[in-house]
């Protein structure tokens, strides 16, 4: 397990924006402490018919704006302030986007690639009667996130729905169209890295078609970053997945890639070019490149090889990819960072979008969502930069500063009950 506690690079980084603000500890105090932390414990019984005993949370962190919101993540090392970090990351993407969400995060200490399809469904059912006391569409609404997709979302929505006895489409977003879902959701978050990447080199008097590019992990928000930015004349030269990294100086062909990884159990380990080099996932984060995306997991970029990043600017596809310590470092060498509150906001946007159709009962066309997608987020990249250019301030620093006003505004105007 790793050294480093995402909760606590969480709580450090709002101490710091309060600071910057001058916000006194009363107006924020509350953002350090979830508001509920859920554990349970469940049986699932697994194809052999013996019973296996799981762990999973759902950690709401804040329900100040409105109902919360959070993927769940299936992971074999998950842990409780992993939980709480992530929901706590939620609660400020949400604010910062200007989207009527708290935030909230839910997860189970599983290694998915070892359950049958079937094992799966009934370890997802069970978990979802195990929370089901405190997640609705006016309370809490789940979504994807590490290792659960559409289908898995689809099977929440089924027991949430078997459950009430009537059909609940809006309890959750990411599904598939055929039950609710939304047009544009699953490319959302990786559009919203290249929406921020485009933007941000533009700011810094570089276009997105003459910059070298290297992405760490190849997992929905990776591989549909990849794509996009490949679409819009980026150089990808380098990307990972967990079993290897490869690179080629000249580019890679990223839709073949994409087409070779669709197969089930294909990995980068087994993808054969002559032109390519096998690298690891440490290796991809120190190439002499313009922009590294990390878009796998948290506490990928620590002090250990932050004084070794090349790349003038790093966009954060994950949560938490990068720890407290190794933001100093990068901030010294003049390495732009572009925080996961904002990069990696284009999901929950477009989940919003969803939760507001299913409610509505009226679904728009793709392009519509793209284009509202655009706006929402070029708005907030557009008040982040301004903050940062005119406070001298990091990219981190000046998105915590707007999303905690925006907290304690809300704060202050509903004051404490009782």
């Amino acid at each position: 397990m790793s050294t480093y506690n995402p909760y606590e690079n969480f709580i450090s980084t709002i101490i710091n924006a309060a600071k910057v603000l001058d916000i006194p500890e009363n107006d924020y105090i509350s953002m350090l402490y979830p508001e509920r932390e859920l554990k349970v414990n469940f049986p699932v019984k697994m194809d052999d018919g013996s019973v296996k005993m799981f762990e999973g949370y759902r950690v709401q962190h804040s329900s100040l704006l409105g109902p919360c919101k959070g993927g769940i993540r299936y992971h074999q090392n998950v842990n409780t302030d992993e939980v709480k970090a992530l929901a706590g990351w939620m609660t400020f993407k949400c604010a910062l986007v200007g989207i009527p969400y708290g935030g909230a995060k839910g997860a189970v200490k599983v290694d998915p690639r070892i359950l049958s399809i079937e094992e799966l469904q009934r370890l997802t059912r069970r978990y979802i009667t195990m929370i089901l006391p405190i997640i609705g569409p006016e309370k809490d609404i789940p979504a994807p996130d590490v290792n659960t997709n559409a289908e898995v979302m689809a099977w929440i929505m089924d027991t949430y729905s078997m459950l009430k006895g009537y059909a609940i489409p809006e309890v959750v977003t990411g599904k598939p169209i055929a039950i609710g879902g939304s047009l544009g959701r699953h490319e959302a978050t990786g559009r919203g890295v290249m929406i921020t990447t485009r933007e941000i080199l533009s700011k810094m008097g570089k276009s997105i078609s003459n910059v070298t590019v290297a992405v760490q992990g190849m997992g929905n928000v990776g591989s549909i970053a990849a794509k996009l930015i490949y679409n819009e004349g980026g150089r990808i030269v380098a990307i990972s997945d967990v079993s290897c990294g490869i690179y080629d100086p000249n580019g890679l062909n990223i839709p073949k890639i994409i087409d070779f990884l669709a197969t089930k159990g294909n990995l980068l380990k087994d993808y054969d070019d002559a032109h390519l080099q096998k690298i690891s996932n440490a290796e991809l984060l120190e190439l002499d490149v313009d922009v590294i995306v990390p878009a796998a997991l948290e506490n990928q970029i620590t002090e250990q090889n932050a004084a070794n990043i090349k790349a003038g600017l790093i966009v954060e596809g994950a949560n938490g990819p990068t720890t407290v310590s190794a933001d100093e470092i990068l901030e010294e060498n003049g390495i732009l960072v572009v925080p996961d509150i904002l990069a990696n906001a284009g999901g929950v946007i477009v989940s919003y979008f969803e939760w507001v159709q299913n409610i509505q009962s009226l679904f728009w066309d793709e392009e519509e969502i793209n284009k509202q997608l655009n706006k929402i987020m070029t708005k907030a990249i557009d008040a982040v930069y301004a903050l940062h250019s005119e406070k001298d301030l990091s990219l981190r620093t000046s998105a915590y500063c707007l999303a905690l006003e925006r907290i304690v505004d809300a704060k202050q105007a509903r004051a404490i009950f009782p």
